[in-house]
């Protein structure tokens, strides 16, 4: 019995401490992104200045008044809003009809749909530039972006809608009908309120998706609807990368999202956990 009692209170003591060793792993880039932003360009890549420097805020000064990050930040925030609320307007629909009126198909349809973000990206990048630049005129503009990351988000904005919706017992639906209640006002008045930590949480991870979506963003526009990604990118040049405005760049795309994430964790969390995974 003291035995087991020991390997307890040990087993009590390692695994917060295992805890916080991962946690700090995880940190640690964001961390030294930030302290690296504090630096010159010059002190970003001299050994001797690794720890110690004179911190400056040259960096962030040279993105506001230079590279125009408000614009860059308004774009990311619209495209990723708007792509995110597109997202649910087709997604719930789509995921109420398969949890409720499921057909012979429906987990081949759900099946085919996540299969879809296999697809590797580059293998439909020219097709793409040369439709949206010679035929349809769109590249570069807020309404191309806005619908290729709705459309790359879909699948798992569907996916996890439907796993949520599944939980909602069909009887009560059944009720609505019964009451009278169109579909409309059964999604609208009775699976929206019951699902509703389901659905900020499927919000949440793809407003998430939206907003560090890169490859699309870069390869997709130039100046009008560029996006944070696009500013990060552009902070490069032949001779090389400058790493403290680099990092002041990233500190400041991810910044909003980080501290998004901290105040929704725990919708975060339980889309992650809970409804992405059962």
């Amino acid at each position: 019995m003291p035995a087991v009692a020991q390997t307890s209170r040990l087993g009590n003591i390692l695994w917060p401490v295992l805890a916080w060793v991962v946690a700090l792993l995880f940190f640690f880039p964001i961390f030294w992104m930030i302290f690296t932003s504090f630096k010159t360009d010059a002190d970003a890549v001299k050994p001797e200045h690794l720890f110690f420097f004179k911190p400056t805020l040259e960096n962030y000064l040279n993105m506001t008044e230079n590279y125009n990050y408000w614009r860059f930040a308004i774009n990311s925030v619209i495209t990723a809003t708007l792509a995110t609320v597109f997202a649910l307007v087709v997604g719930i629909p789509a995921a109420y009809a398969m949890a409720f009126n499921p057909g012979r198909r429906t987990k081949d349809i759900l099946i085919w749909m996540l299969s879809t973000k296999m697809l590797p990206a580059a293998a439909v990048l020219y097709p793409m530039t040369y439709l949206t630049k010679n035929f349809l005129e769109i590249f570069d503009t807020h309404f191309l972006i806005i619908l290729v990351l709705c459309l790359i988000n879909l699948p798992i904005v569907i996916w996890m809608l439907f796993t949520y919706f599944k939980e909602i017992p069909r009887e009560i639906i059944e009720a609505g009908k019964m009451d009278g209640v169109s579909t409309w006002g059964e999604i609208k008045d009775i699976l929206i309120p019951l699902a509703w930590g389901g659905v900020a949480s499927t919000a949440l991870l793809c407003f998430i998706f939206c907003w560090n979506e890169a490859y699309w963003t870069v390869r997709l526009t130039t100046t009008e609807a560029a996006t944070l990604s696009k500013l990060i990118e552009g902070n490069r040049a032949p001779e090389g990368l400058f790493f403290g405005r680099l990092s002041a760049v990233s500190t400041a795309a991810v910044g909003p999202i980080i501290v998004l994430g901290w105040f929704c964790q725990k919708q975060l969390v339980r889309g992650l956990t809970f409804g992405a995974v059962k």
